[in-house]
Order: structure tokens, then C-alpha cells, then sequence
């Protein structure tokens, strides 16, 4: 049966593959998260998630298989009186089949059980799909567009990109 737990430093290597593999280059394709024609190069590199996953206000949270496959993971991050969602990803060949939706649910629970009642996200503007998919699940467009600005090592825009913030109360 799969389960969900908090992710470990063993498991970087494994959760920077899913998520490059998620969002970048030819096996991204093969989902509906892809980020491929938008923005070239890695999603995240070993040290970058060493470092998010040092810090003390932040978690991530893994979906694994019976067999110890890291299949999916979210990142969460306090910020204030707010947490924040991030890097949601999972396996593209097993998309479209629930991980995604319980590691969300996942996500709300830890929230809620932190204390603290809105989480927030943000979302490229042009990935309506994607936007639709977490309004269905309760979360709202703020009214905020900010423009989308990453470092290098975390990939190169093809264009320029915005993104919406994304708010929900559970």
C-alpha cells in the first residue's frame, strides 16, 4: 500500500530526479505538469533541495510505493501566518491517477495540524489546466500576477512568465 511521510536527506537524490523528471525535458511530456516548453534546463539541483530541505520552517512531504519508489512529493514552507505549497510533483507516467490529489489532501492535513489555517501557491499564469485542477480543489486566484524570476540553476525562460497567487483557508 502506498503511504505518505516526511522526506528524508536520503531521499534527495530520488526527489531531485521526480521533480526534474516532472516538470523538465523529454519524460515531462509524457504528464500534464510539464514546464518543457516554457522554461529549458533543471527543475532543481541536489544542493538546492539539500538546502530547502534544511531549513526549519520547511517540509516535504513524500508519496512512496510499496516498494520504496518515491512517486510523488510537495514542498511546504511557513511564511508568516501562511504556508506555502510548492514543486507538487509527481512521476509523469503516473499522473492523472490520484498522487497528486492526496498528496494536496496530505499537504491540508500538515497545515492544518501546524496551526495554521492558509496555504498559498503560485502558478504560471499560462498553465490553465493547472490552475483549474486547484480551483477545483477549493483554492482561489488572489488577485496578484508577480512576475516569474528564477536563478539560473534553476532553469532558463523561454519567454518572459507571470504567475497568479493562489490561496486557500482549510
Amino acid at each position: 500500500m502506498s503511504q505518505i511521510t516526511k522526506a528524508t536527506e536520503a531521499d534527495i537524490p530520488e526527489l531531485a530526479s521526480l521533480i526534474n523528471l516532472a516538470y523538465r525535458g523529454e519524460t515531462s511530456l509524457k504528464g500534464w505538469t510539464t514546464e518543457a516548453h516554457m522554461i529549458d534546463g533543471q527543475r532543481i539541483g541536489l544542493t538546492d533541495l539539500e538546502e530547502q530541505m534544511a531549513a526549519p520552517d520547511a517540509t516535504i512531504l513524500k508519496h512512496t510505493e510499496d516498494n520504496g519508489a518515491i512517486t510523488g512529493c510537495v514542498y511546504l514552507k511557513t511564511q508568516g501566518e501562511k504556508m506555502y505549497l510548492g514543486t507538487l510533483s509527481v512521476s509523469p507516467l503516473l499522473q492523472a491517477g490520484g498522487i497528486g490529489r492526496k498528496l494536496l489532501e496530505a499537504a491540508e492535513e500538515f497545515v492544518r495540524d501546524a496551526g495554521i489555517h492558509t496555504i498559498v501557491m503560485t502558478v504560471i499564469t499560462l498553465r490553465t489546466e493547472l490552475i483549474a485542477w486547484y480551483e477545483r480543489r477549493g483554492y482561489r486566484k488572489t488577485g496578484e500576477i508577480v512576475p516569474l524570476d528564477i536563478p539560473e540553476n534553476f532553469g532558463i525562460l523561454k519567454q518572459p512568465l507571470d504567475m497568479y497567487k493562489l490561496e486557500k483557508e482549510v
